[in-house]
């Protein structure tokens, strides 16, 4: 798999896509410091999940890679031995998923605050990076539902769920305040 492969997949991608919605909210809310007492807290919130998005992408490009080999392996007869490995991978590929959906939805929700609460000038941006973090989350959810097939019922798919449902209200709320 080449590099550009691996940067380009879906998890790293929604990781990132959510940093950039954070580093938006943290513009919108350092712009309104003036205008709204809590701006420079929510800029705080919203750089400390900025940078941690980096990682979350790496990880879970990380993660992506060792399932896809264990695949690979499983699929050129590894046996049942290599079933059971390629299970833990395809579990442990889920989990980053699921945290990069509820880190953007956090986004998501301190973009909404920003949408209310930030400078008029700055409203519109907060809203876009509240599109940008629910697209991220829709993306990782996705990912949940592939990555092991899971059902409805499942925790990790209700978490995932959750993190939309989330999203999709924080979205609402944003696009109301602009």
């Amino acid at each position: 798999m080449t590099e550009a492969a691996r940067l380009n997949g879906g998890g790293p991608a929604a990781a990132r896509t959510i940093g950039v919605a954070a580093e938006i909210v943290a513009t919108v809310a350092r712009a309104s410091r003036d205008s709204w007492p809590d701006a420079p807290g929510i800029a705080a919130q919203a750089v400390k999940i900025a940078e941690r998005c980096p990682d979350l992408a790496a990880a879970d490009e990380k993660v992506w890679h060792a399932a896809l080999v264990a695949l690979g392996v499983a699929v050129d007869g590894g046996g049942e031995t290599r079933d059971g490995e390629l299970r833990l991978k395809l579990e442990d590929s889920v989990e980053l998923p699921i945290v990069i959906a509820e880190t953007g939805a956090d986004v998501a929700e301190l973009a909404a605050t920003a949408a209310r609460l930030g400078e008029g000038t700055f409203r519109s941006d907060a809203v876009s990076a509240a599109l940008l973090a629910q697209a991220g989350v829709r993306v990782a959810r996705h990912l949940v539902a592939v990555n092991l097939g899971t059902r409805e019922d499942d925790d990790r798919s209700r978490r995932a769920a959750r993190a939309e449902w989330r999203a999709e209200q924080a979205v609402k709320q944003a696009l109301e305040a602009d």
